[in-house]
């Protein structure tokens, strides 16, 4: 009998072994699928702003057939813009000067047919930078007046130009309230789905900030964020919440 309780014995250890070893499996297997559930949801964070700087190229023309003439008749020009942006509150302290460009019609390799009336046309860019876009603005609605007295010029970068360029540049004290606010809005949305599926919500698995968006406040065909003063600031926060 003793022999066969000695026998029995090793059998009995290795039995509960194998049980023990099941049950762990079986728990990690609950585990891992427990963690497997989770939910992916979005906040959204938005902020309307104004630029608060301006940018504003404006290039004068003068043309003459004598080339002192011509460059005689371009510096009067940039005297008449910085008498009309004075007039209209615009600091001329940063008024900057350059792609100062001569052209002479005749030095072309296919000159032209007749003569030109004017001989050389000399182009001159006035790079206005201003903290005070509101009055940059409104400026730029009125440079008719320039035409009016005789100024010669083209606004902005293209052939007829664009306008002014206004920059917003508050972005980073933006950042921390914003991701908050994202963060929030993206919780209340997984607490929602839990009370739904009646489960109750756990830590982060993951989550992604997100990209900082500036937009122009009207969004419309064909209007840039550039040419708008007001602006929307976006971002869009995608956190993954664990489920129990």
């Amino acid at each position: 009998m003793a022999t066969l309780d000695r026998a029995i014995l090793p059998a009995a250890i290795v039995a509960l072994g194998v049980a023990l070893g099941g049950v762990a499996v079986g728990t990690g297997f609950a585990r891992g699928r427990a963690a497997d559930r989770y939910v992916t949801v979005k906040g959204v964070s938005e902020r309307e702003v104004r630029a608060n700087l301006a940018i504003w190229p404006l290039k004068v023309v003068g043309a003459d057939n004598d080339l002192t003439a011509a460059n005689k008749k371009v510096s009067a020009n940039v005297d008449g813009v910085k008498q009309f942006l004075a007039r209209h509150g615009v600091d001329t302290m940063h008024v900057e000067l350059s792609e100062f460009n001569v052209n002479d019609a005749l030095a072309a390799e296919y000159g032209p047919e007749r003569q030109p009336t004017n001989r050389y046309v000399i182009r001159q860019t006035m790079l206005v930078r201003s903290t005070d876009p509101d009055r940059v603005l409104a400026a730029s609605q009125q440079v008719s007046e320039l035409a009016a007295i005789g100024v010669v010029i083209s606004s902005g970068s293209g052939e007829m130009g664009n306008g002014p360029t206004f920059v917003f540049s508050g972005l980073n004290q933006l950042k921390p309230p914003m991701i908050a606010d994202a963060t929030a809005r993206a919780r209340e949305a997984a607490a929602q789905f839990a009370r739904d599926s009646h489960t109750e919500l756990a830590g982060i698995r993951q989550a992604n900030q997100g990209v900082f968006e500036i937009l122009p406040r009207d969004q419309a065909p064909g209007i840039s964020e550039g040419s708008q003063i007001a602006k929307v600031v976006r971002v869009v926060s995608t956190i993954d919440y664990y489920l129990r």
